[in-house]
Order: structure tokens, then sequence, then C-alpha cells
């Protein structure tokens, strides 16, 4: 006799839906915005940014990947990888899904309320965009690039909450990051190109072409070339340019992994991306920490 098929917990359920046991997705949005907390404060922030900026980080990216998924519902039934998500399953239901969403947002929301007046206006379009990328992907061609600024906004918001105004150098390296953003998921974008073009869903990777990977390591070159250009002007020391070079590293590596397209090789790619972040933070802290 076939031993019967226990169904999911609703825990397990809602941990699976915000994609709780693959970090990566929140480490990619977290890095860049502790990097621009350190670099406004000159240094440690203080214990209630960080920890406002590391928990809001996590609860708009599961409130995020609610949204997505019930936008995708209907592709992601198509596409290998996605083809098990709650949503797309039926085992979470629409409204189930957009309630989540709703309170983990709200939850991300009381906690911007601790701030200032300044980091509370920058929320709202910071959702704005937020709730517009699901839908990018049938219009954009590059649907990364709004992407891009979405996993980017947490940098005018830090500089916001600490010096209560967002200086150009927010601002510039919110654009640097959109390039690290549109290296990281058109990786992502390569690994589902065969079934995207069967759906006509629009991405980088197919938009790009045969370019795709020279695109790629243009935009880290981009991305790393903005972010050392300010931190060195704010904190230069032998380990900062250590770590950028670490980095640049870390994207070479990438290229070995990508230049045959294969769908394991882009992967990993894309999913050790939080480990290049990692590096830039670990450099600029380190920096600030000595030079002050």
């Amino acid at each position: 006799m076939t031993a019967s098929v226990l169904p999911r917990s609703k825990l397990a359920q809602y941990l699976d839906l915000i994609r709780w046991s693959r970090p990566a997705g929140w480490l990619v949005l977290l890095w860049p915005t502790l990097s621009a907390l350190w670099l406004a404060a000159g240094g440690f922030p203080g214990w209630h940014l960080l920890i406002v900026f590391v928990a809001g980080t996590i609860l708009m990216r599961s409130a995020g990947c609610c949204i997505n998924d019930v936008a995708d519902r209907e592709f992601d039934r198509h596409v290998k990888r996605t083809a098990q998500r709650p949503v797309t399953t039926g085992e979470v239901g629409v409204r189930e899904a957009l309630a989540l969403g709703a309170v983990l947002a709200l939850a991300a929301f009381a906690l911007v309320l601790t701030t200032n007046a300044t980091a509370i206006a920058l929320s709202f379009p910071a959702l704005a965009i937020a709730l517009v990328y699901p839908f990018a992907k049938r219009h954009v061609s590059m649907p990364q690039a709004v992407l891009g600024v979405a996993f980017s906004f947490g940098i005018p918001m830090a500089y916001a909450a600490v010096q209560g105004q967002v200086p150009p150098e927010a601002w510039l390296l919110l654009l640097g990051n959109g390039f690290w953003v549109l290296a990281y998921d058109t990786e992502y974008a390569m690994v589902d190109r065969d079934d995207d073009l069967k759906i006509g869903m629009k991405t980088s990777a197919i938009t790009l072409g045969r370019w795709d990977v020279a695109a790629v390591m243009g935009f880290y070159v981009v991305y790393l070339a903005v972010w050392l250009a300010v931190s060195a002007a704010r904190a230069p020391s032998p380990i900062l340019y250590a770590a950028f070079a670490l980095a640049a590293a870390q994207a070479a590596w990438h290229y070995t992994l990508i230049r045959d397209r294969t769908r394991e090789g882009c992967f990993v790619a894309f999913s050790q991306n939080h480990w290049l972040g990692a590096t830039v933070f670990a450099g600029i802290a380190l920096s600030l920490a000595v030079a002050g």
C-alpha cells in the first residue's frame, strides 16, 4: 500500500511563497542598502536604522514575491523553474497571497514610520515601482531595468533616514546598482529563455540575444566602477581596493559560468551574486572603520 502524502501546513506554504529557503533573493537587496547606510553615516549607522533596514528589506522582498507570483501565475505554469510555486499550483489562493503581501508591506511601512519624513515620503514611490515591475515583463523589452530601480530604492531611503535628505551621490549609487541588478537578473533570465520565448514573456536575455554574455559583463563593470568611485571619494584605503578587486574576480568567475549559456551555469551565477554584494559591503564598512 502506497503511503499517502500529507498536505503541507499553511506556514510551510507561506514560507515557500516568500522564498524563505532561498535567502539569495533578499541578500542582493540587503547588501547595497547596508552599503548606502554606512556611506551615508560615515560608518556604523546605529542599531535602530540597522534593524529597520534589515527587517524592512526582508519584509518587502517577501511582499514582492507574493505580488509577483499572483501576477505571473498563468505564465509560471509553463516555465520549468516556476511551475510548482504555491499560487501557480493553487495551493495558496490569489486573495490569500495578496493579503499576505499586504500584511508584510504594512509591517515594513511601520518600520519606516520610525525614521523621518523624507524616508517615509520615499517609501511610496518605492512601493509603486515594486507593484509595477511584475507587469513590466509584458510590455518592456528590458524589464530588468525596472527591477533595477525597484531593487535599488533602499539606497536613497538609507541616505534619507540618516541625513534627512538624498544627496546626488545616493542617486549615482542607485544608478550604479541598477547595472548590477541588470547583470544578475539577466543571468536569471538566461535560465528561463527557452520557456519565456514560448509564452511571449519579455526579458533582457531575449532582447540582448547573442550579446547577452557581453552585456552582463559590461553591466558588472559599470556597477563596480560607479560604486568604487563613490566609495573611494569617501574612504579610500587598500582594503577598499582589495575588496573591489575580489568583487571583480567574482564577476570574472561568473563569465566562466554563463559563457556556454547552460541553465545550470546561469542559475549558479545568479544565485552566487549575494557574495559579490557582501564583498563590496565589507570593503566599504572596513574602509570607513579604518578612516574613522
